[in-house]
């Protein structure tokens, strides 16, 4: 069974942040005591770090779906949430990271370069760290803010310094296993090697690594044989190497002919014109196999080639080759700009930016965008009154109000933020303290009359009833105002309390 994988996709879902606690501390002779709701924890992320030990995605490929840990939810006493422990995935040197529609998020080479692909959610704040001069006691908290999910696709460009490039059966997979301590799978058919071989190649005191890409033939920059799934192994190659078989011949094939079929690969898939190239004319050892190569030799040279004949079974003409490598690939190291420390860029906010936009869709529902804005929305609870309030008055605070009515938004209209959308109304101004949980400005004006406001109305009656029953027993409509108050005089409906 194959175990070289070098394109997976990765579902990945990081942490939701905990909710933050809503409690009052009660202590003896205090029963309200203030606001002590811890904070929730925040949810674990998930990172790429490059491992110089691994050189497969083999692992995921069993493993595609990756989640971490969330963050647990804040309690009484001020005690904030754990937060949820981050997942450090480790991929080879030269892993590209790509969403599912190919845009590329990162591109990690370097043992130890670390990629955040999935951030954790943030922890919502307890009603202890809401509490200001206006809301002592606040009745709700924060919800915590869901993770990122997404699908990642890796793909592993292997990172080597030459790469041997050929026809299926040119012996690609015999020479790198006798110039390095790789060991492929070598038959006498095509299509032998399925998978790239990475080889570490030592000539004096220079070392280099060589891969062995799978055999290319006409048409595999769009996508025939197997060319195309692994041309992107040679992109970050310093040296190409041609692998012609010199027993062509045997096989009814020109060297000729099959370098230029290969050049045109090549082109076709781009961005290698400039790569120094080397010619391998190989299995010298075979009968004609030498005339052949002496035969087209002068042809490749005149080209521009520089030609090693070679046999990866007798190891004839090995040591020039592996030196005549090294020498190249030293030269092309030298060529190469000087690395450069990662600089900090700054990214000020514009004197313009507010922080959110708002447009209005084709259905006339007002669309406000913006991370903060739309993290609040995430964090809030919508069956708490208490909570909505907080929200309104932050948006309004920020100018989303403002901006609204000059966008030209009445009230009534619909407005959508994040997944929320909602009918606005304008603020009905500050906040007073009320209940917890409730704020007075979001009730409606046909709500129930509260205890306080019915037993003053049943006193106002009472008050009004006696003065109507003195005016009666004054023009002898009754005998007394005693006999008055008698169940069977009682004639206000209203009354239903008593």
């Amino acid at each position: 069974m194959t175990t070289f994988v070098d394109r997976v996709t990765l579902h990945l879902q990081a942490g939701d942040g905990g909710h933050g606690c809503v409690s009052v501390r009660r202590e003896k002779f205090k029963p309200l005591g203030g606001p002590d709701g811890g904070n929730g924890g925040h949810g674990g992320g998930i990172t790429l770090v490059v491992d110089p030990q691994l050189h497969t995605l083999l692992d995921f490929h069993f493993h595609p779906h990756v989640k971490a840990s969330n963050g647990g939810g804040g309690a009484g006493a001020n005690r904030d949430g754990a937060n949820g422990k981050d997942l450090v995935l480790k991929v080879p040197d030269g892993t590209v990271v790509q969403t599912a529609e190919g845009e590329v998020l990162a591109d990690l080479i370097g043992a130890g370069t670390t990629f955040e692909v999935a951030g954790g959610g943030r922890g919502g704040r307890g009603n202890a760290s809401l509490a200001n001069t206006r809301r002592k006691v606040p009745g709700f908290a924060e919800l915590g803010e869901p993770g990122d999910a997404l699908d990642v696709v890796l793909e592993l460009k292997s990172v080597a310094d030459v790469g041997l490039v050929g026809f299926p059966s040119a012996g690609k997979s015999s020479l790198i296993s006798v110039i390095s301590a790789a060991k492929p799978k070598i038959a006498d058919y095509p299509f032998t090697t399925l998978v790239p071989n990475l080889g570490v190649v030592q000539a004096g005191d220079q070392t280099f690594t060589v891969a062995d890409v799978p055999g290319l033939i006409p048409g595999a920059a769009t996508g025939k044989g197997l060319g195309m799934q692994f041309l992107r192994h040679i992109e970050r190659t310093s040296v190409l190497v041609h692998v012609l078989d010199a027993a062509a011949p045997e096989i009814e094939r020109d060297p000729l002919a099959d370098l230029d079929a290969i050049e045109a690969e090549l082109a076709a898939y781009g961005g290698l014109e400039e790569r120094p190239r080397l010619v391998v004319l190989n299995k010298i050892d075979i009968p004609d196999g030498r005339d052949l190569a002496e035969m087209v030799r002068p042809d490749l040279e005149a080209r521009g080639y520089r030609v090693f004949e070679v046999s990866a079974v007798t190891r004839e003409g090995l040591k020039e080759l592996t030196f005549a490598l090294a020498e190249t690939v030293a030269q092309h190291r030298l060529e190469k700009p000087a690395p450069e420390p990662s600089r900090v860029i700054v990214r000020p906010k514009a004197v313009d930016d507010s922080g959110f936009t708002i447009e209005q869709d084709d259905e006339g529902v007002f669309v406000v965008r913006g991370p903060k804005i739309e993290r609040w929305i995430r964090q809030t609870n919508f069956d708490n009154d208490e909570a909505v309030g907080y929200l309104a008055d932050r948006l309004e605070r920020i100018g989303v109000e403002d901006a609204l009515g000059k966008k030209g938004a009445r009230a009534g209209d619909p407005v959508r933020i994040g997944e929320r959308e909602f009918d606005w109304q304008p603020n009905a101004g500050d906040y007073v303290s009320g209940p917890r949980g409730t704020d007075s400005r979001l009730e409606e004006d046909d709500h129930r009359p509260s205890a306080a406001e019915r037993l003053a109305a049943r006193k106002a009656r009472r008050v009004r009833s006696d003065d109507e029953l003195l005016h009666m027993a004054s023009d002898g409509t009754v005998t007394s105002v005693a006999n008055a108050h008698r169940p069977v005089l009682v004639t206000d409906e209203d009354d239903t309390d008593e």
